[in-house]
Order: C-alpha cells, then sequence, then structure tokens
C-alpha cells in the first residue's frame, strides 16, 4: 500500500508543478486579451469578492471540523474551498478580459496599506497554489500524516489570500 501511495502521489507531483506555472502564466497572459464586443461585467467583482469571504469562512470551519474528528465534513468543506477557488479564478480573469484594471484612489498612509495588502495577496495567491495542491494530493492519497504538516502551511496562506481578496476589493470598490 506503502508504494502504491507513493506512485500516485508521484503522478499528480507532475501536474501540481503544471497547474502551479501554468495558471499565474495563463492568467497574466489574459490580462492583455479583451473579448471584442462585450461590455464591462461589473457585476463581477463584488460577487467573486463574496467568493472569497465565503472560502475564508468555509476554511476556518473545515479546519474546526477536523480538530473535532469530523473528516467526512472536512472533505467536503475543502473540496467546496478549491471549487470556489477554481469559481474566483474563472470569474476574475472574465472581468479583466473586459475590464481594465481600477486604479487605486486614495492617498496617504492608506495608500500605502492598500498596495503592501494588494502585493502580498497576488504574491501568495501564486504561492498558495502548489501548496493547495499538494495538500489536496496527500489527502486523496490517504498519506494524512504528511497532509497535516503541509495543512498547517497553507491553510494560513490560503486564509490570507482568501481575506486580503475581501480587503482589496472593499479598499478599491469606490473606485470603479
Amino acid at each position: 500500500m506503502l508504494m502504491e501511495v507513493s506512485d500516485s502521489s508521484k503522478k499528480y507531483n507532475i501536474w501540481i508543478w503544471i497547474l502551479s506555472i501554468a495558471v499565474p502564466v495563463l492568467v497574466a497572459a489574459l490580462f492583455s486579451v479583451r473579448i471584442p464586443g462585450v461590455e464591462r461585467l461589473d457585476f463581477l467583482p463584488p460577487i467573486y469578492a463574496m467568493i472569497n469571504g465565503l472560502t475564508a469562512i468555509l476554511l476556518i470551519v473545515a479546519v474546526f471540523q477536523i480538530k473535532k474528528g469530523n473528516r467526512k465534513l472536512h472533505e467536503r468543506l475543502m473540496k467546496t474551498c478549491i471549487v470556489l477557488s477554481v469559481l474566483f479564478l474563472g470569474m476574475y480573469v472574465t472581468y479583466h478580459m473586459t475590464s481594465d484594471s481600477t486604479s487605486y484612489g486614495g492617498e496617504g498612509a492608506l495608500r500605502y496599506v492598500y498596495f503592501f495588502i494588494l502585493i502580498t495577496h497576488i504574491i501568495l495567491s501564486i504561492v498558495v497554489i502548489p501548496f493547495v495542491l499538494i495538500t489536496y494530493v496527500r489527502a486523496i492519497s490517504g498519506n494524512f500524516d504528511k497532509h497535516k504538516k503541509i495543512a498547517r502551511f497553507t491553510f494560513p496562506l490560503w486564509l490570507y489570500v482568501a481575506v486580503t481578496g475581501v480587503i482589496v476589493y472593499l479598499m478599491i470598490s469606490p473606485y470603479y
């Protein structure tokens, strides 16, 4: 069985690294693409901000559930968080394929706070991709000891990305 787990994890490793590189590259490339004849989809930013908020809440609930020993609910919640993150990404890219980026109009110290949060959010949203995928693969492969070890890093990174996504939206929303 141990050999089987190891082999299955190895087959996933290639996909983890392909996705971890391809997703940020693809998102960056699609920022320069505009869908012709489509108006700005201004309804999307509040929706994907809510998705980030829901993801943050579900991540916290999932951690509480696993600490209570409710593995099945934890698994469902984590799969839901992954689906929500994919939905977020699709909406985010779609919005930016119909709209130019919005400039932050705040001034003073708040401007520095905004850019600090935005930059750390962007960097960690890229960094968290392999963490989420590795953590997930370790769980579905039944390698729970290693899953638990990496989840200690994945959880706060993913939570930070989800929460700061909402904060960035709230700070920039007056300038849409």
